[in-house]
Order: structure tokens, then C-alpha cells, then sequence
């Protein structure tokens, strides 16, 4: 089968609080969205295709994909306002793979042990997430930040990246989620996570594949010195 994975690098990093985006932010000396890529281009994947900011194509190709020698990258393009825009964008660009994985490169420490995990179970299965069992009690809440139930802890999982598909169920569910306004589906439950269209539109449930802890998304300023206690190998 022919595989590609969609490597999402095209977030503003509001949260962050920097002046710089995200995906480029040093980390140990070299940019958060180099890690991914280094990695999924040492793994089994066949294609790679990178999710941009409009108007990076050019910076990620000479100062990252060159730079570094990442191969294998198909194609590099421009993402859209919302992370379920860029999503179908790469989506699309991928082509006609049999299989196809989708990561947030601001998740520098995916393994290739990992996404090949991931890549075998979602052949025998056809939608996958990668994630990790909640170590903590959950409660869910009202509008009113007032607790209303606990979910039994053994059935929930923290979702993670990369969440791999068969190719024809996830560019159709895409597909239709492009025909709604505003990526607010049936009650404005709104689109963040892959899995979630694929289960809205194409009624498919994916399977938890166990991922790792170590396999942080880096989002606000207090990520940056975990994230690098982990590159180092340090105990966190």
C-alpha cells in the first residue's frame, strides 16, 4: 500500500505568546517542526506532504526540508484558517495513498516505531489514534464549569498524534465536511481532531493505539523547557 502522511505545521502559535510561529521556534538548536519531519522521513511512510502558513512554502523548503536533507517530501503547501482546512489541504495533495497519517509537527517526539504501530493497525482496521490511557480522574461539566458526571478512567484516553486512515475514508469524510459552513457540525460541535470527522461523517470508530508520554504537543511557553528536558533525555 502507498502511504503519505500529512504533517501539519501551518499553526499561528497564539498561545505560545511569541513573536515567532510555533513550528519554528529553536529547539535545542534547531526549529519544533524539524523533529517530525526528521523522524517521518526515517519511517516507512512513503510521501511526505508539509503544511504551511501561506506564504512559507519557500522558507520550510530551503531552511528546513534542504537544510537538513529531509526526504521524500512530495509536496509543501499552504494551509487554510482552520486546522481542519489545512487538514483536508494535505488531504488532497496526497493523492490517491492507500493509507494516510496525520500529525501536528508541534508533537516533536513521535517515534518511527510509533507511526509504523500505527500504520500496521490501521490496515487491519482502517482508522487509528494514537494516544495514551488518562492517568487523572475526568469530569465532565456543564456551561457553568459545574461537574456533572465522571467517566469510568480504565475508557478514557488523551488523544494524540499521528491518527492514521485508509485513504478513501478519510478524503471522502473531508469531502463532506467541506460542504458545512464554519466546521460547526450537527449541534455546532466543533471540528479538532481527525478522528472526529472520520466517526461524523463516515460512521467509523478508530481504534486507541498506545502511544507515549513522552509524546507531548508543545503549545504554551511552559511546554518549551519540558520539551527539551525530553530531547536531552533527562528525567521530566
Amino acid at each position: 500500500m502507498r502511504s503519505a502522511a500529512v504533517l501539519l505545521a501551518a499553526g499561528s502559535g497564539r498561545r505560545m505568546g511569541s513573536g515567532n510561529k510555533k513550528q519554528y521556534l529553536d529547539l535545542c538548536g534547531r526549529p519544533l517542526m524539524y523533529y517530525a519531519l526528521d523522524t517521518f522521513s526515517k519511517s516507512g511512510v512513503d510521501d511526505l506532504i508539509i503544511v504551511v502558513s501561506p506564504g512559507d512554502a519557500d522558507l520550510v523548503r530551503h531552511d528546513i526540508v534542504e537544510k537538513y536533507g529531509i526526504d521524500r517530501v512530495r509536496a509543501i503547501v499552504d494551509g487554510g484558517a482552520e486546522r481542519y482546512d489545512s487538514v483536508r489541504n494535505g488531504v488532497t495533495a496526497a493523492g490517491e495513498a492507500d493509507l494516510i497519517l496525520i500529525h501536528d509537527t508541534a508533537r516533536p517526539f513521535v517515534t518511527v516505531e510509533m507511526i509504523e504501530r500505527a500504520m500496521k493497525a490501521a490496515g487491519e482496521c482502517g482508522a487509528v489514534v494514537v494516544g495514551m490511557p488518562v492517568k487523572d480522574t475526568v469530569r465532565i461539566t456543564d456551561e457553568n464549569d459545574v461537574g456533572v458526571s465522571t467517566p469510568d478512567r480504565r475508557r478514557v484516553w488523551a488523544a494524540q498524534t499521528p491518527q492514521v486512515f485508509e485513504g478513501r475514508l478519510i478524503r471522502k469524510a473531508y469531502e463532506l465536511l467541506a460542504k458545512d459552513a464554519d466546521g460547526k457540525i450537527r449541534g455546532d460541535v466543533m471540528i479538532t481532531d481527525d478522528a472526529q470527522v472520520a466517526e461524523i461523517y463516515m460512521n467509523v470508530h478508530a481504534k486507541m493505539v498506545e502511544g507515549s508520554w513522552s509524546n507531548i504537543k508543545v503549545t504554551v511557553p511552559e511546554d518549551i523547557p519540558v520539551a527539551e528536558s525530553i530531547l536531552k533525555g533527562k528525567a521530566v
